[in-house]
């Protein structure tokens, strides 16, 4: 008998503060090839995905994208890979102030 075959898909890591959209799974496989199309079907699944990293047709400022552990350009037209690791991120703000002098 012939071993199935199996379609590799892209694989989004959720970040914490994204959990409960996702009933607590960390790691999703979803269909896609390209940001967009991943995001779209991350919705369709999980209801308010959209929303929460999306404005209008782009992404919201302040969410950057790791495709694979690099950084991308921030464009829901990127493409990913069957076997892509996509991170979704808010991004970090504020820091420790400079000292007094």
């Amino acid at each position: 008998m012939p071993t199935p075959y199996f379609k590799k898909m892209p694989t989004v890591v959720i970040p914490p503060l994204m959990r409960k959209l996702t009933d607590g799974e960390e790691n999703i496989t979803i269909p896609g090839t390209t940001i967009r199309e991943v995001i779209s079907n991350l919705d369709d699944r999980y209801p308010g995905m959209k929303e929460r990293l999306c404005e209008e047709y782009r992404l919201k400022p302040g969410i950057a994208v790791y495709i694979n552990g690099l950084l991308t350009r921030g464009s829901i037209l990127d493409r990913v890979d069957t076997d892509a690791e996509i991170h979704f991120l808010p991004a970090i703000s504020g820091g420790v102030a400079a000292p007094p002098d």
